[in-house]
C-alpha cells in the first residue's frame, strides 16, 4: 500500500480516536463545575472519570477478541454508535447516578475504538511503517487533547451553552467517523465458526469491577478493614482465579493465556499497568488542581495543559519518524520511562504558590515522557506476535494500560479526596474557624465553588488542594521508576516488513503447506479465516 492508500484508510480511523479523545479531554475542565452543579461530592467525581475508564478496561478485551473474528470496520462502526448513545444520555443527566451511567456506555465504546484502532493500524501497516503512522496518531492525540480541554472550557464559561455540550460536541464527529469509515477502509470479512468465551467474559469483567470497587469506596463510603472490603477483595480475587481457570481450557479464550509466554508481551503489559497507574492516576485531577488550587477558569485551565500535551505531540511524532527510518526502538522506550519518571518527581514538588513557568516545564517533561514510551510499548508487542493473535496481543496491552489508569485514578481519587479533608481541616483550625471542619467546603467530601468562597476560606482551599495534589504525583513515580525496570528488560528485535493481513496468509499457508501450525499459537484457529477464498487478496484496501 503506498502512504496515500494507507492515509485513506487510516483518515475514518483518525476521527474515530479524535472522537474518543475529545469524550474524555473536553469533560475535564467541566468536571469541577458539573459536580458543584450537581451538588455531587469528591468520591463522584472520581466516580464520573472511574466509571468510563471501567467500562473501557472491562470491554476492551471482549472487543480486541471479536475483532480476530468479526469484521473489524463493522465492529468499530459499532463502538462509535455506542459511543454516542452514551454521549447524548450525558448530555441530558439532571442527576449524578444518570450521568455515570451515561459515562459506562461511553466507556463501552470507547473499549471498542481503544482496542480496534490498533488493531486495524497493526493489520494494514507493516511494523517497520508504523512508527510512522502511530506519530501521526500520536499528533491526533495531541490535537484532541489540546483542543478538548479548551473548548471544554469555552463551552462552561459561555452562559447560554454550558457544560451539557461538552457531550453533544462530540456527536457530529462521531457520526462523521463512521462516514469515513464506511467510504475509506476496505477490510475482508473473515467467515468461520467461531465460538464467543461469554462466560470467560463475565467473569474477568465482574472481577474486575469487584476489586475497582473496593478501591474507589474503601475509606470513604466504608473503611478499609471492613466486612465490606473482604467481601468485594476476597470475591473479585475468587472471580479471577476461576477466570483464568476457564481462559485456560476454553477453545477461544478472550484472553489467550499462552502469549504471556511470549517475554515481549509480558513485559510490555506490566510496562503498560504500570503507565497507566502513573500517567492517568496523576495527571487526571491536574484540572481541578488548575481550578481550585489556583483559581484559574475552565478556559484558563484548558490552556495551563499545552505543554504536557505539546511534549506529548512532538516526542510521539519524531520518535515514530525516527524508528520508521532506523527500526531501532527500545532506546526511545527506555528514554521515554527515564524521563517520564524525572517529570512526576518534578510535579510532586508542586503547591498553590508554583509559578506557571516552572509548572509547564515540569509538565513538558512529563509529556515528552510519555510520548516517546506509551505507543511504541504496543508497537514492540504487535512486532513479536504471529498475525492470528495481532487482535488479542494488542487488546491485552490496552486493557492492562486502561485497568493500571483506572486503578491509579479511584486509588489516588480516594486519597486525594481524605488528603483534602485532612489539610482543610488543620487550615480551618489552624485559622481558628469554630465549627466548620465538618460542614465547610470539602468538608463532607464535597468539590468547593471557589466564587462563592471568602478570601481566608479560599486560601485555605487552594493549599490543600495543591499540597494534596502534589503527594499523589509523588505516589506515582515509584509506579514510573517499575516501567522503567520492565521496558529495560524488553529484547529488541527487528522490525517485520509486512502488515499483519500479509503475516496472517504468509503464516496459515506455511502452516498448510507443512504442518507447522504448532509452532505458532492460535494459528490453526485462523487458517480457514486466512484462507484465499473468505479472505480476498492480502491488499486489503481498495
Amino acid at each position: 500500500m503506498t502512504n496515500r492508500q494507507i492515509l485513506q484508510a487510516m483518515s475514518g480511523l483518525m476521527a474515530g480516536m479524535f472522537v474518543a479523545i475529545l469524550a474524555s479531554t473536553v469533560v475535564s475542565n467541566a468536571l469541577p463545575r458539573i459536580i458543584a452543579d450537581l451538588g455531587a461530592s469528591q468520591s463522584s467525581y472520581t466516580w464520573v472519570v472511574t466509571a468510563e475508564l471501567l467500562a473501557m478496561t472491562a470491554t476492551v478485551p471482549l472487543w480486541g477478541k471479536l475483532s480476530d473474528l468479526y469484521n473489524k470496520k463493522l465492529l468499530l462502526q459499532l463502538s462509535l454508535l455506542m459511543f454516542v448513545a452514551g454521549s447524548l444520555l450525558a448530555g441530558f443527566s439532571h442527576g449524578v447516578g444518570l450521568l455515570i451511567f451515561s459515562r459506562v456506555v461511553q466507556g463501552i465504546g470507547a473499549g471498542g475504538l481503544t482496542a480496534l484502532a490498533q488493531v486495524v493500524m497493526a493489520a494494514v501497516i507493516p511494523p517497520r511503517r508504523l512508527g510512522k503512522y502511530a506519530g501521526i496518531f500520536g499528533a491526533v492525540f495531541a490535537v484532541g487533547t489540546v483542543a478538548g480541554p479548551l473548548i471544554g472550557g469555552v463551552l462552561v464559561d459561555t452562559s447560554w451553552l454550558g457544560w451539557r455540550w461538552c457531550f453533544f460536541i462530540g456527536v457530529p464527529f462521531a457520526l462523521l467517523a463512521i462516514v469515513l469509515l464506511q467510504a475509506t477502509l476496505k477490510l475482508p470479512t473473515v467467515r468461520r465458526e467461531v465460538k464467543i468465551d461469554f462466560l470467560g467474559a463475565f467473569l474477568i469483567v465482574a472481577g474486575v469491577c469487584a476489586l475497582l470497587i473496593w478501591v474507589s469506596l474503601a475509606g470513604h463510603q466504608f473503611d478499609w478493614a471492613s466486612w465490606q472490603t473482604a467481601a468485594l477483595t476476597i470475591g473479585g480475587v475468587l472471580l479471577l482465579v476461576v477466570a483464568v481457570f476457564v481462559e485456560a481450557r476454553t477453545p477461544e479464550p478472550v484472553i489467550p493465556l499462552d502469549i504471556f509466554r511470549n517475554r515481549t508481551v509480558t513485559l510490555t503489559t506490566v510496562a503498560s499497568l504500570l503507565v497507566g497507574v502513573a500517567m492517568f492516576g496523576g495527571t487526571v485531577f491536574l484540572s481541578q488542581y488548575f481550578q481550585v488550587s489556583l483559581g484559574k477558569s475552565p478556559t484558563m485551565a484548558g490552556l495551563m495543559s499545552l505543554p504536557m500535551i505539546l511534549g506529548l505531540l512532538v516526542s510521539s511524532t519524531v520518535a515514530g519518524q525516527v524508528i520508521s527510518k532506523t527500526g531501532k526502538w527500545k532506546k526511545y522506550l527506555v528514554a521515554g520511562a527515564v524521563v517520564m519518571t524525572v517529570g512526576l518527581a518534578l510535579l510532586s514538588t508542586i503547591d498553590a504558590d508554583t509559578h506557571f513557568a516552572l509548572l509547564s516545564l515540569f509538565m513538558a517533561v512529563l509529556g515528552i515522557g510519555v510520548g516517546m514510551l506509551m505507543q511504541n510499548l504496543v508497537l514492540a508487542a504487535q512486532n513479536d506476535v504471529p498475525a492470528a493473535e495481532l487482535g488479542a496481543a494488542t487488546s491485552v496491552l490496552s486493557f492492562f494500560r486502561s485497568m493500571g489508569g483506572t486503578i491509579g485514578t479511584s486509588v489516588l481519587g480516594a486519597i486525594l479526596a481524605n488528603r483534602v479533608a485532612d489539610e482543610m481541616a488543620k487550615g480551618l483550625k489552624e485559622a481558628g474557624i469554630a465549627g466548620a471542619a465538618g460542614g465547610g467546603p470539602g468538608g463532607e467530601g464535597g468539590v468547593p465553588d471557589m466564587t462563592t468562597l471568602p478570601a481566608p476560606m479560599r486560601s485555605i482551599v487552594e493549599h490543600a488542594y495543591g499540597v494534596s495534589t502534589a503527594d499523589l504525583f509523588l505516589i506515582a513515580t515509584p509506579f514510573a521508576l517499575l516501567a522503567l525496570i520492565a521496558v529495560v528488560f524488553i529484547k529488541e528485535k527487528p522490525l517485520k516488513t509486512t502488515s499483519g493481513m500479509e503475516r496472517l496468509a504468509e503464516e496459515s499457508a506455511g502452516a498448510s503447506g507443512d504442518g507447522a501450525a504448532a509452532d505458532v499459537p492460535g494459528q490453526a484457529r485462523s487458517e480457514k479465516a486466512a484462507s484465499p477464498a473468505d479472505s480476498g487478496p492480502t491488499t486489503p484496501v481498495g
